[in-house]
């Protein structure tokens, strides 16, 4: 992902600030996050299954782009009105404060310029989100909240294991609104000030990735410098604060040493919020099987994502192929959703679309309870049990 940002938002510069202004956040996006065309819709019992279900999304970059959810968009995957037809009950959206120009699986660079920052002076965000990564966090959140307090109807702001539960109880009493839980991509976000952790967390903050596509203050990024860096002193005492405080630890992007670092301190429960399943498709973006199945014993889950990158398909069908092998690989407990959607990846299908995945998993041969599992229910386990009370 954001591969091509940069490039993009460079060549546009070229046609004039007020036309930049104007039209080229709008444009960059349509280029980044793509749809393909389902090739069928899907089946009415697939339908009546997806309705009846709870489901949950580990991963929307949606928050970096310059649109009013509430509004159904011609672009991009995710949407307020996209969400609640597609039945989903809870959306995490993470904030996206860095990346690196030149952007690879492989290796980047802490040091190389960062294309977020082109585009959020792109979208004339606050002049104090333009070089400050917490206020870059802080900006997207807010804008989140807002529009939560301005649609109750469609959007409710979750923070503990109360608002989740009630949520899940006016749900079953056919509401229709979408629990927004809000994530941080990279602890970089924190700037190595662990104050920075307050600051978030007061924001509404629940989930947190220790690292993105560089290394950071906390430690080794699986795309960064050195994949054997694993936890700094820094990094521990972030993940402990975490865990006092019922946040979610996200091990999406973290270098092998690092989620062993996780994994061998007391008490974690980290997930990893989109992905694939390395022995199902074999890239350097998805972390090894026995890092997988060390993560699920210890409690965590796996969401898996929906872009060929992590699964090697994007269509429905190469979704569900993902599924199932994780399923195989970890158990049916374990395993959910992480779709990745806005994160500058084309998907074979969007928010409004997601039958089409429950489809594909009856397809595929999963039973009705281990897709209920995976399409939701583990999450939903998952938020009830590390959520602050």
């Amino acid at each position: 992902m954001w591969r091509k940002i940069g490039l993009g938002i460079a060549g546009l510069m070229a046609v004039g600030a007020a036309g930049f202004f104007a039209l080229a956040p709008a444009i960059v996006e349509r280029a980044q996050n793509g749809v393909e065309p389902l090739a069928k819709p899907p089946s009415p019992a697939a339908q009546a299954l997806h309705d009846a279900l709870v489901i949950g999304d580990w991963h929307s970059d949606a928050l970096l782009w310059d649109r009013d959810l509430t509004i159904r968009a011609d672009r991009g995957h995710v949407d307020l009105p996209r969400l609640r037809e597609g039945n989903v009950a809870v959306q995490v959206f993470t904030t996206v404060t860095k990346s690196p120009s030149g952007l690879n699986y492989e290796h980047n660079s802490a040091e190389a310029g960062d294309d977020i920052t082109l585009l959020v002076i792109g979208q004339l965000r606050p002049m104090r989100t333009w070089f400050d990564l917490t206020e870059r966090a802080l900006d997207q959140a807010a804008r989140l909240t807002a529009t939560a307090e301005a649609a109750p109807d469609q959007l409710r702001i979750l923070r503990t294991r109360g608002d989740l539960a009630q949520l899940l109880a006016d749900r079953a009493a056919g509401a229709r609104v979408v629990g927004g839980l809000i994530g941080a991509e990279g602890g970089h976000a924190l700037q190595g000030d662990l104050a920075n952790l307050d600051r978030l967390y007061a924001a509404g903050f629940r989930l947190m990735g220790l690292t993105h596509f560089f290394d950071n203050e906390l430690g080794g990024s699986l795309h960064g410098s050195g994949e054997g860096t694993g936890l700094t002193p820094f990094g521990r005492e972030v993940v402990q604060e975490m865990q006092a405080r019922g946040m979610v630890i996200d091990l999406a992007h973290a270098a092998p040493q690092m989620v062993r670092d996780v994994l061998a301190m007391p008490g974690t429960r980290p997930i990893v919020s989109h992905t694939g399943i390395y022995s199902h498709c074999q890239t350097h973006r998805n972390l090894p099987d026995d890092l997988m199945q060390a993560i699920a014993s210890k409690g965590g889950v796996i969401g898996i994502g929906f872009w060929a990158d992590v699964t090697c398909d994007a269509s429905p069908d190469g979704v569900a192929a993902a599924i199932v092998a994780a399923v195989a690989l970890v158990g049916e407990d374990h395993v959910s959703l992480g779709s990745d959607f806005d994160g500058a990846v084309t998907t074979g299908f969007d928010a409004s679309q997601l039958a089409s995945l429950t489809d594909a998993l009856l397809r595929a041969g999963l039973t009705e309870t281990v897709i209920a599992k995976v399409m939701g229910v583990n999450m939903m386990r998952f938020l009830a049990e590390t959520l602050p009370e």
